[in-house]
C-alpha cells in the first residue's frame, strides 16, 4: 500500500519560491536595463492613488456592507426586504458598468437633486451652486466601487454573524446586555474569524478591480502605463511592469492576510 500524501500542513510552498525567485529575476531585470527602469518609475507614480482608491473604497463598502448586513438580519420585514433587494439588483450589475452609471448618470443626478434641494440656500447666498465638475473623477470611482462591493461584503457579515451560536446570544440575553452590547461583545469577534478570509480575499480583488478606475482617466497604476504606452509605443515593457506592480502588491497582501489568519486560529 503506498503512503498517504502529505497534508497541506507539511507541503512546503514551492508555488511561492517560484514566485519569489520570478519577483527577483524581475526586479534584476529592471535594475540592469535603463529602459525597464524608466518604465517602472513612471508607472510607480500611479501606485499612490491605486492603494487610496482601493483602501478609501474598501473601508466605505465594509462600512456600508456591514449596515446593510444589519439590516438584513433585523427584526423589520421592509428592512429585510431593502436589504435584499439592493443586495440582488447591485450584485446583477458588472462593476465597469456601474462604474460608467455612476461616474456619467448617478454624479450629475445627485448634482441636480441636491441643487434642488439647497436652492433656498442659494437663493440667499449662503452656498454656491454645485456643478457636475465639482465631483472628481476620482470620487465617482471610489464610490462606484464602493457600491458594487459593499452587496459582496454585506452577503459575507451576514454569514460570519449568522455562524454565531444562537445559544450564545441567548445567553447574553439573559446577562441583560442591550443589543448593541451583544454585537460588540459577543457576536463580532466570533464572527470576524469566520469573516476575515473571504473578507481578505474582496480586498485583494478590490486592488485588481481599482484599475478599472482607468477608464476616467484617474491617474492610477494602469492609466499611467497606458499612457505611457501609447507614447512610447513600449507595449510589451510597459505592461509587463504593471502587471508586475500589481502582482507585488496582490500576493503581498494575500500572505499578509493568511499570516492575519492564522494568528487569528492560534489565538482561538
Amino acid at each position: 500500500m503506498s503512503a498517504a500524501p502529505s497534508t497541506a500542513k507539511s507541503e512546503f510552498p514551492w508555488w511561492l519560491a517560484a514566485a519569489a525567485i520570478l519577483a527577483l529575476a524581475a526586479a534584476l531585470a529592471i535594475a540592469a536595463s535603463d529602459l525597464y527602469a524608466e518604465v517602472f518609475a513612471t508607472v510607480a507614480k500611479g501606485i499612490g492613488i491605486t492603494v487610496f482608491v482601493t483602501v478609501v473604497g474598501f473601508a466605505l463598502a465594509s462600512a456600508l456592507g456591514l449596515g446593510i448586513a444589519l439590516m438584513a438580519l433585523s427584526g423589520s420585514q421592509w428592512l429585510r426586504q431593502i436589504a435584499r433587494f439592493y443586495v440582488e439588483i447591485i450584485r446583477g450589475v458588472p462593476i465597469l458598468v456601474l462604474l460608467f452609471w455612476i461616474a456619467f448618470a448617478g454624479a450629475p443626478a445627485f448634482v441636480a437633486a441636491w441643487n434642488a434641494l439647497t436652492a433656498p440656500l442659494q437663493s440667499a447666498g449662503l452656498i454656491g451652486e454645485l456643478l457636475v465638475r465639482d465631483v472628481s473623477l476620482l470620487w465617482r470611482a471610489i464610490m462606484a466601487l464602493t457600491i458594487g462591493y459593499s452587496a459582496f461584503i454585506s452577503e459575507v457579515f451576514r454569514a460570519g454573524i449568522l455562524s454565531v451560536e444562537k445559544g450564545q446570544i441567548e445567553a447574553a440575553k439573559a446577562l441583560g446586555l442591550t443589543r448593541v452590547q451583544r454585537f460588540r461583545l459577543i457576536v463580532f469577534p466570533q464572527a470576524i474569524r469566520t469573516i476575515l478570509p473571504p473578507l481578505g480575499n474582496d480586498f485583494v480583488a478590490m486592488v485588481k478591480d481599482s484599475s478599472l478606475v482607468s477608464v476616467l482617466g484617474v491617474a492610477d497604476i494602469t492609466q499611467i502605463g497606458k499612457v505611457y504606452a501609447a507614447g512610447s509605443f513600449r507595449f510589451f515593457e510597459t505592461y509587463s511592469i504593471v502587471a508586475y506592480i500589481y502582482l507585488i502588491l496582490t500576493v503581498g497582501l494575500s500572505l499578509a492576510l493568511r499570516a492575519l489568519e492564522k494568528r487569528l486560529r492560534t489565538a482561538a
